[in-house]
């Protein structure tokens, strides 16, 4: 066993001082909780005399860099403390156990820092909050509401089943991209490859069978011209397109470039389908979340146009704050230009019902559907165009270097 010195608030919110010899932290705060007391600050020392002063308590811990967090970890930690808190076991407690036990060096790291903001007094979601990059603004309003309504276990669990969700959404996408995007890869390499190393080779035996004068087609010449100008330009051409990619991935991160980017997705014909139904389905998956946590229509509003990840989606949501606060209707403040007429009317029966949460959580799963389908679709037409632009590629090379050799061999007959 070993000595800890602690302090704690009493109810009035006085600092008590004291030691113990326990096993473990966790015990050290089994202990302090049993006396009605909130732990502060807890320390091991070498004997029980020390005693802890307020100017060495531990400082609260804001969340900076640090190894990051899997979508499935968080699920993970989400689940097994809802658990815990459900059981019965101190919010610090639990922290601590999870903390030692979880796989996640990740979720390690960003539960030393919770536990040490716990302990400086602050409530669970405050100290959620320092860690923006792994408790995005839904995961702490739901926990906000869930402390305030005493029901933080029942929020932790609607928590975990949408960040499961919201995951296998993630993973799906990232899924149906990754083969055109590798096809699009070996395009490029192709035609920096051919063009470098094949063409001139080509020309050139081409060149020595006609002869000086001899006549080539127009397409031989337009490819030869194109490889020459990448040979003999090339480390003009190779930093220059991979600036242009730089450039443009720089701008479309500021708030002018994805503005134009939002807009743009929603004008081509068929990104326009995949990204409608992705925004939708987000906002009204985010907002039935806060809606039946408690949470206020506009605050709810706020979160969830953030959560659309279209800053088009998100203005015309700003937008529809504004009326609902002059006292409009949700449903009839909706932008039906941008969401479909279902979302206005499953709005309306849930503003008629007093159910809204329920009415909307139906409307995402009907666009996260939507959206599987959509993305299914889409993978099987991307595959075969970019298969063809590969083939033209080549057939395109292919045909520049035939003509001229069926030519010469014309000549000769």
């Amino acid at each position: 066993m070993s000595y800890y010195a602690y302090i704690a608030l009493d109810g009035d919110r006085n600092p008590i001082h004291g030691n113990t010899e326990q096993n473990n932290r966790n015990d050290v705060i089994t202990y302090i909780t049993r006396q009605g007391l909130r732990p502060i600050s807890i320390r091991e020392t070498r004997g029980k005399g020390h005693k802890l002063s307020l100017k060495s308590l531990n400082t609260i811990s804001i969340g900076g860099g640090g190894p990051s967090v899997k979508s499935n970890d968080l699920v993970i930690f989400t689940r097994q403390l809802s658990v815990m808190v459900s059981a019965g076991v101190p919010i610090l407690k639990g922290l601590s156990s999870l903390q030692k036990h979880s796989e996640s060096i990740g979720i390690r790291s960003v539960l030393a820092g919770v536990i040490k903001n716990v302990e400086g007094g602050m409530t669970l979601s405050k100290a959620l909050q320092a860690y923006p990059k792994v408790f995005d603004e839904v995961y702490v309003n739901m926990v906000q509401a869930g402390e305030a309504a005493g029901i933080l276990d029942e929020m932790l669990r609607r928590l975990a089943s949408q960040q499961e969700k919201k995951s296998s959404l993630r993973k799906k996408i990232r899924g149906a991209m990754a083969y055109p995007m590798v096809l699009i890869v070996v395009v490029i390499l192709a035609f920096f490859g051919l063009m470098l190393f094949v063409i001139p080779q080509i020309g050139n035996i081409v060149k020595d069978l006609g002869g000086p004068g001899a006549q080539l087609p127009a397409l031989t010449l337009v490819m030869l011209s194109i490889s020459g100008f990448i040979v003999s330009y090339w480390f003009i051409v190779i930093p220059g397109i991979i600036a242009i990619v730089v450039g443009t991935l720089a701008y479309i991160r500021t708030p002018a470039g994805k503005v134009v980017y939002d807009r743009l997705l929603l004008r081509l014909p068929v990104i326009k389908g995949v990204t409608t139904k992705l925004a939708v389905s987000r906002f009204t998956r985010t907002f039935a979340a806060l809606i039946g946590a408690g949470v206020s229509v506009t605050e709810s509003l706020g979160v969830a146009s953030r959560s659309t990840n279209n800053s088009v989606y998100e203005e015309a949501i700003k937008k529809s704050i504004t009326k609902v606060k002059n006292g409009k209707p949700l449903s009839e403040s909706v932008d039906d230009k941008l969401f479909p007429p279902i979302v206005g009317q499953m709005l309306s029966v849930g503003e008629e019902t007093g159910q809204t949460d329920t009415v909307i959580v139906k409307i995402a799963d009907f666009y996260e559907e939507e959206l599987d389908t959509m993305i299914a679709s889409l993978s099987s037409i991307i595959e075969p165009v970019m298969i063809l632009m590969l083939g033209s590629m080549v057939g395109l090379i292919a045909a520049s270097v035939m003509m001229p050799i069926a030519g010469l061999a014309h000549q000769i007959k």
